[in-house]
């Protein structure tokens, strides 16, 4: 590995513009963290990633590099870009528990974080080196929200957020674990007991139907659920999977793991969703795919299909006659999440969207003052760099908002 990556390194043109930052949707400072590895500076080039992002590690192992900072690569244009991904991933793991987490004196105000996922550990950490009490809440036993409980252990290994909790509570930061607020405990009673702003990035959980017959039988289920506890579920040897985002994916390759043999990827459209690097896994794992199928039913046999008609720019123009039954012991549908209504529902003057989520204003304010979000419960399900993008910004904000509270 550290062979591998020494090679990469040295590959590094050091561009005067680098485009790779210019991808990466948090601008890491690729090139100096490459400059610092080679000069033997490995715990300065480690908390040049950590500083930028705390999710540096998560980030080597489950951003979607082609589309950001290797697709940017201009090495690319002829070749192979620099293997940015394995560089970060064998910094940042090398050096996460040996990176500095200095935080300011403490200045006597607490913050609530709401949801222990990317967006509310990047906030808790940034907030803390500011001097902040910070506590966080999650419905949850284990910390990591999505990365925990919607990405398989072979894509992310677990054990990586065990260290970030080690972290966090070395940074002071204290969680409160299978704490659901807007249940027994409101968002009023955390402004009752002292907090001055409160974050809230719960996530998106909530499952999206496909709003058709069928989708309540014994053998359907969805992919947030399937992908929660796959161990909990029967899924048998015919799979039938509706969606090819990256979700899905995850869905068929822990399918097959699982014992699954025959596991099906069913597309409206005509391609995958999903990046090339996890459509490509899926195919390798042996998942099957079919294209232009829209579902019209689903039975106890499984789902039933008509075909999709397309023009040559791929856009649905229309439906075939005929319907198709496909044969299947699981139907696993995996068109995406929406954001469940607890704390909308307990909150007075919290608004969501038409879609359920969360109003914010460009830095992250709702509609109640001292109340804060980002991540998925704001913008959808997206990739974690996002949320951590957005959550600095959110920072800022909270961090502005509680000193002219002073």
């Amino acid at each position: 590995m550290a062979v591998h990556v020494i090679d990469e390194a040295n590959r590094c043109l050091q561009c005067k513009k680098p485009m790779c930052m210019e991808g990466c949707p948090i601008h890491t400072p690729i090139p100096a963290v490459i400059r610092a590895l080679k000069e033997g500076k490995l715990e300065d080039a480690g908390q040049m990633l950590f500083e930028n992002n705390p999710m540096s590690l998560v980030c080597s192992l489950v951003c979607n590099h082609e589309r950001q900072c290797e697709g940017h690569c201009v090495l690319g244009r002829k070749g192979q870009p620099v293997h940015v991904s394995s560089i970060e991933n064998y910094i940042s793991d090398t050096c996460l528990e040996r990176v500095k987490s200095k935080c300011a004196p403490e200045n006597g105000k607490k913050v609530a974080v709401i949801g222990a996922g990317p967006a509310g550990i990047t906030i808790a950490i940034m907030l803390a080196r500011r001097g902040y009490g910070v506590t966080i809440f999650d419905a949850r036993d284990k910390i990591g929200g999505v990365l925990q409980y919607g990405i398989p252990e072979f894509r992310l290994p677990k054990a990586i957020l065990d260290r970030y909790k080690k972290k966090l509570l070395s940074m002071g930061i204290k969680i409160r674990p299978n704490t659901t607020v807007g249940g027994a405990l409101e968002i009023k009673d955390l402004f009752r007991d002292g907090y001055k702003s409160i974050f809230i990035g719960t996530g998106v959980w909530r499952p999206k139907t496909l709003g058709v017959k069928g989708e309540s039988l014994g053998t359907v289920h969805f992919a947030i659920d399937y992908l929660a506890n796959p161990d909990a579920y029967e899924l048998g040897d015919r799979v039938a999977v509706i969606g090819v985002g990256n979700s899905a994916m995850d869905v068929a390759r822990t399918a097959i793991r699982k014992g699954s043999h025959s596991v099906t990827l069913y597309a409206r459209g005509s391609h995958s969703d999903a990046s090339l690097h996890e459509t490509q896994y899926a195919m390798l794992d042996g998942a099957r795919f079919e294209f232009n199928k829209s579902i019209v039913e689903i039975n106890d046999q499984g789902p039933v299909f008509r075909n999709t008609l397309c023009d040559q720019d791929g856009n649905v123009t229309g439906y075939s006659r005929e319907t198709e039954q496909v044969y299947a012991d699981s139907v696993i549908i995996s068109i995406s999440q929406g954001p469940k209504s607890k704390l909308v529902n307990t909150t007075e003057g919290l608004r969501a969207t038409k879609n359920g989520l969360l109003e914010t204003s460009e830095k992250g304010e709702t509609t109640v003052e001292g109340i804060f979000a980002s991540g998925d419960v704001v913008l959808g399900a997206r990739t974690v760099v996002e949320a951590v993008a957005y959550s600095k910004t959110v920072v800022e904000a909270m961090d502005k908002y509680m000193r002219s509270k002073e």
